[in-house]
């Protein structure tokens, strides 16, 4: 359950996603791609993430770590069901 609050926090799974390429990004290049998530809750995202040892800063930018690249890789099978499921229509 604890993975799921993490995720559920604002602007955690959007870090996650950009960093989904492996580019390395800056904490500022982050933040622009991030649509100028404010400093201080990427700061708190990175942080927890880091903790969580889904996101590691390298030096030159933040990467994602190799349990990282598992959890977006089971992200991305929850999206492909999600494209298929539709909700019932109320009766």
């Amino acid at each position: 359950m604890a993975l799921l609050d993490l995720l559920g926090r604002r602007w955690a799974l959007r870090v996650l996603w950009e960093l989904r390429d492996g580019s390395s990004p800056t904490f500022r290049q982050l933040q622009q791609q991030c649509d100028g998530v404010s400093s201080s809750v990427l700061a708190d995202r990175l942080r927890e993430l880091g903790e969580a040892d889904l996101v590691e800063h390298t030096g030159d930018g933040y990467l994602l770590t190799g349990q990282g690249r598992t959890l977006l890789e089971c992200l991305t099978q929850l999206d492909t069901w999600a494209s298929d499921w539709r909700p019932r229509a109320a009766d």
